[in-house]
């Protein structure tokens, strides 16, 4: 391993294993909040995972699910106080399917299973005022077909809903339809996936410009790709990079993907790659994708995921050793200003069974300069479990680029002490700091304690979150803090 992988690893622990720290906020505010926790199928993959949205103004709007029947999208101002409430009444079999927000308004796209046939449909509200629009249909799909979906482009101005249209339950096409946020349609388009053989998957993205890039983790999951189209032309430009195959023998695939769209449309892709025979994990990879200027790409050399690795995760986290790496997935892939780049990847498991309570575990991260060379790699050791009612939806983290310096928001007890804690991350070294308690006191019981859902950043030094105090009290409440 280079030395300064060593080093800095090392400085991380370090760090992770000080004494709890007093707490380096103060609750400025706190008002009493109305939500109802979701029921949804697969409680592990949620359609909506933002549920508060900051503003330009230092407010924010909040997504609430307030009764079986009825969310409402409200905007609050930076104290607090609600300045309007929009009530979203659902029918049977509707769902919340997305949530957004441009300049102007916000968009919450609802998705529809009745007579035969799969809809999502859209309102945009007014942040002015809280004025909805009437529904209005994005796409419509067969009730046989897959479930259609629907993304943001990064500025909430553009949106892009689709539909698959299968053969033999392989994937052979999608139709999408590009609207701007006034809900007006630009473009429809068909994106063809005759050449991808029957072992492949596919994400839809949108651009601020409402150019659309098609993500492909395809060629027997060995290769990630990107297909750009644009609506003001029909050509398509086709990126791709090899990131399995054979190698000393040994098949590798891709097992775990994700991409981001960047504001300026660049695209970069992580995968964690593993042996096919042994599903060992093999390596991480890093591509960027970029397609402004002479449309080029870079591939960032792969960072092994060795029985060095391994030795170095068993270290951060303590106690008997594994023998393996298990149950981690890519979670994140963050930039800084200057374009240094961090992956993160979690433990992420359920114990078994129906009803089992899920898990989250530590945190591993990889860190990369300006130019995908690799700079640094650490592990954030944390044990947290929620019921299976509450899915993911209280446990993991949530995270914010500031300047040269990425914050962890996590719920965890330390040394008997159940609480939010931060930590930050320094990118251009890797230095992790002590985690820092903001001094919420969060409950503890089998009841319903923290919803990451609403957890946002209004500006470094501001957070809002939702919790619930104490084990006397029923009620959660909207917190705004502040930090020292």
């Amino acid at each position: 391993m280079p030395v300064r992988f060593t080093f800095l690893f090392a400085a991380s622990l370090a760090l992770a294993s000080l004494a709890h720290q007093p707490a380096s906020a103060q609750r400025v505010k706190s008002a009493a909040f109305s939500y109802l926790p979701e029921t949804t199928a697969d409680r592990y993959n949620q359609r909506v995972s933002r549920k508060t949205l900051p503003l330009p103004d230092g407010g924010f709007i909040i997504l609430a699910h307030q009764a079986a029947d009825q969310y409402a999208v409200e905007r609050y101002d930076a104290d607090l106080k609600r300045r309007w409430s929009t009530a979203l009444p659902l029918a049977a079999g509707e769902v919340v399917d997305g949530f957004s927000q441009s300049n102007e308004q916000a968009t919450v796209v609802i998705y529809q299973n009745a007579a035969g046939s799969q809809r999502l449909v859209a309102h945009s509200i007014s942040l002015a005022d809280g004025r909805k629009s009437p529904a209005q249909k994005l796409v419509e799909a067969n009730a046989r077909d897959r479930r259609p979906g629907v993304a943001f482009s990064p500025d909430g101005s553009r949106l892009v809903a689709w539909r698959y249209l299968s053969q033999s339950n392989q994937i052979k096409a999608i139709n999408a339809s590009v609207y701007d946020e006034k809900l007006q349609k630009l473009k429809d388009r068909t994106y063809d996936f005759h050449d991808q053989g029957d072992f492949f998957s596919v994400t839809v993205h949108v651009g601020n410009d409402g150019t659309q890039f098609v993500t492909l983790a395809g060629d027997q999951m060995k290769k990630l790709s990107v297909r750009r189209y644009r609506n003001d032309s029909p050509d398509v430009k086709v990126m791709s990079v090899s990131v399995g195959g054979t190698f000393g023998g040994k098949v590798v695939n891709i097992f775990d993907s994700r991409f981001v769209l960047r504001p300026d449309n660049t695209l970069y892709a992580a995968a964690i790659c593993n042996e096919r025979a042994t599903g060992l994990y093999h390596s991480l990879k890093l591509v960027k994708f970029d397609f402004a200027g002479e449309s080029d790409m870079k591939f960032a050399p792969e960072i092994a995921l060795s029985a060095d690795y391994l030795a170095e995760v068993n270290t951060a986290v303590g106690g008997a050793p594994a023998k393996r790496l298990e149950d981690i997935y890519l979670t994140d892939i963050l930039l800084t200003d200057d374009k240094q780049v961090v992956v993160l990847a979690e433990k992420k498991y359920e114990e078994g069974g129906e009803g089992a309570p899920g898990h989250t575990r530590e945190l591993h991260l990889f860190g990369y300069n300006e130019f995908l060379t690799p700079s640094w790699r650490s592990v954030v050791a944390k044990d947290q479990v929620a019921p299976a009612a509450e899915g993911y939806s209280s446990i993991s983290y949530r995270a914010t680029t500031s300047g040269p310096e990425i914050q962890l928001l996590t719920w965890e007890k330390i040394k008997g002490k159940s609480d939010l804690y931060l930590r930050r991350l320094d990118v251009p070294t890797g230095v992790i700091s002590a985690p820092k308690g903001l001094g919420l006191n969060v409950a503890t019981d089998q009841n319903l304690a923290y919803v990451k859902d609403f957890t946002a950043w209004l500006d470094p030094k501001t957070i809002i979150g939702v919790s619930r105090p104490s084990k006397k009290s029923a009620a959660l409440m909207l917190n705004k803090i502040v930090l020292k």
